[in-house]
C-alpha cells in the first residue's frame, strides 16, 4: 500500500514540475474573459451603428420636409417617412418612431407648435404627440437662431435590442432630434 502512495505522490510531484500544459491552463482561464470582451465589443459597435442610423433617419426626414415649398401633401409626407425608415435596413424598422413638427419661434424665443405628424410601427399615425399651439421645448441655441421664423423638428426614436443580450441585456432606447429651417422661408402647410 505504501508503494502505491509513493508512486502516486511521485506522479503528482512530476506533474507539478512539468510546464507542458501551463499554456493550455492559462488559455482556459483567460478564454471566458476574452470571449466576453469580444462579444461586448461586437454589441457595442452594433449599438453605435444603430445610433448613427437613428440620427440619419432624423436628419433625412427633417431635411426632406424642410425642402418643401410652402405646402407638402400627406401622401408625400408618408412617402418621406417610409423612405427614411429604409435607412434602418437590414435591421427591422417596426420599432422606429418618427415625428415631424413645425414650430414657430416668436421674437421672445418661445416655440409654439404649428403642426405635428408622426409615423409609428411603419404606419402613419393619426394622433400626435404635440398639440397645436402648445409650447415646444426647443433648445435655447436653436430658439436664438430662429427668432421670428419657423423650424422643422424631426425626431426619431428606436428601442434597440442587442444581438446576443450578453453584455446589454435590455433594450437600449435611442433618440435623436434634428432641426432645420425651411429652405424657402416661411411656413410649410400640410394638405
Amino acid at each position: 500500500m505504501r508503494a502505491i502512495w509513493h508512486r502516486l505522490l511521485a506522479s503528482i510531484m512530476r506533474f507539478g514540475r512539468r510546464q507542458d500544459a501551463a499554456a493550455a491552463v492559462e488559455f482556459a482561464l483567460i478564454l471566458p474573459i476574452m470571449l466576453l470582451v469580444y462579444v461586448g465589443s461586437v454589441e457595442a459597435s452594433a449599438l453605435i451603428s444603430m445610433d448613427r442610423r437613428v440620427q440619419s433617419v432624423s436628419g433625412a426626414m427633417g431635411d426632406l420636409v424642410a425642402r418643401a415649398d410652402k405646402t407638402i401633401t400627406a401622401t408625400t409626407l408618408t412617402d418621406y417617412f417610409t423612405a427614411s425608415a429604409g435607412i434602418m435596413t437590414p435591421y427591422p424598422s417596426d420599432d422606429l418612431q418618427q415625428i415631424v413638427t413645425q414650430v414657430l419661434v416668436d421674437n421672445a424665443g418661445v416655440a409654439k407648435v404649428v403642426w405635428s405628424k408622426q409615423y409609428i410601427a411603419s404606419r402613419y399615425a393619426t394622433g400626435t404627440k404635440y398639440l397645436f399651439n402648445a409650447t415646444y421645448p426647443l433648445p435655447a441655441e436653436m430658439a436664438a437662431i430662429a427668432k421670428g421664423k419657423y423650424v422643422i423638428v424631426a425626431e426619431a426614436s428606436y428601442n434597440y435590442l442587442p444581438l446576443y443580450g450578453i453584455v446589454f441585456e435590455q433594450a437600449v432606447p435611442l433618440r435623436r432630434d434634428s432641426f432645420f429651417m425651411p429652405r424657402f422661408g416661411g411656413s410649410i402647410a400640410v394638405n
